[in-house]
């Protein structure tokens, strides 16, 4: 039995080696086709230009990947990686870009575990409901709206889940909170 045991050790960890590479290769993959989704027209290498910050935000401490978007050697626009942690099941992994101007240019989710059928059509292959976020701002959206409709706010809810869409409205008004009031760098 014993045998048996590290044969199957050996065999699972030789499979773990033999694929991480293949997985952050695919990984990377997916996060350039997001960040492409929200974010166009950039002549960086925005994924070797990406850096980590350690900040407060949406009530937990949390280290968000920043991945500057520059244009002719002007930065124009920040993709934010950031998890809002109040989702209907969970942690809510989002992707968010941010003009210089304060202004979202697009909001995408990159990882949830919100109930298949309800919560799920924050991803845009289920619905374009988070498509809505482009072109908002602090400065053009009064703060009183920035809730779902059923909270008195401007934002379409889901029929049986209220509690996605309104982290997600959350999460888009914080993060725009924060970088008005913080430097990005």
């Amino acid at each position: 039995m014993l045998v048996f045991t590290l044969i199957c050790v050996f065999f699972v960890s030789l499979a773990e080696q033999t694929t991480k590479e293949k997985i952050a290769f695919n990984e990377e993959q997916l996060l350039i086709k997001r960040l492409n989704e929200i974010v166009a027209n950039y002549d960086n290498d925005i994924v070797a230009d990406q850096f980590e910050k350690d900040i407060e935000l949406h009530g937990i401490e949390q280290s968000i990947r920043i991945f500057p978007a520059e244009r002719e050697g002007q930065i124009f626009a920040h993709l934010i990686e950031h998890t809002y942690p109040n989702g209907y099941n969970g942690n809510i992994k989002l992707l968010t870009s941010i003009d210089m101007d304060g202004e979202l240019l697009g909001v995408r989710v990159i990882g949830h575990k919100e109930t298949p059928g309800l919560g799920d059509k924050i991803e845009t292959r289920k619905s374009d409901w988070i498509k809505g976020f482009s072109g908002l701002s602090l400065s053009n959206l009064d703060k009183s709206l920035w809730k779902v409709k059923r909270d008195g706010g401007s934002f379409d809810q889901f029929t049986g889940a209220t509690i996605t869409p309104r982290a997600i409205v959350s999460a888009a008004y914080q993060i725009l909170e924060y970088f008005e009031k913080n430097e990005i760098k």
